[in-house]
């Protein structure tokens, strides 16, 4: 691995795409991140775009969680709108390398869904709350 320098949540903003809405703060990112890692654990992420799409559009439930600095944008806009019209919440957090991270992987991602399940019930319920609390773009 490279020894790059973590950037900060603030450091992070700078590289966000226009699209970038709803953002999670600083504090539900690492909720979601922690969620995402117990996720991981228990094998109840679908990570990628085309795994992510392939299970929205089968009906399947979850946060969906998409990378704000991913380029071009083309590849996972259409993304937003899937889960807006299958009413699944959705947030972005500021970076794909430490979405790939949390879920326990060396390559970046720059969409995830996390999926229920009763061993982590309390902080996906917590971070559902949060992520369905902040305002959709118009």
């Amino acid at each position: 691995a490279e020894a790059t320098p973590e950037l900060s949540y603030r450091e992070q903003l700078d590289f966000l795409n226009p699209i970038a809405q709803p953002l999670a703060s600083r504090k539900l990112t690492r909720k979601l991140y922690k969620c995402i890692r117990k996720a991981a654990k228990h094998k109840q992420l679908r990570r990628g775009v085309k795994e992510v799409q392939k299970f929205i559009n089968k009906g399947e439930k979850g946060i969906t969680v998409l990378a704000g600095d991913t380029l071009p944008i083309d590849v996972y806009c259409h993304i937003p709108i899937m889960c807006e019209d299958r009413s699944l919440p959705y947030a972005y957090v500021p970076s794909k390398s430490d979405l790939g991270a949390a879920a326990g992987s060396k390559r970046p991602t720059c969409v995830i869904m996390i999926k229920p399940h009763e061993d982590y019930q309390e902080t996906y319920d917590e971070c559902l709350e949060e992520v369905s609390a902040l305002p959709l773009p118009l």
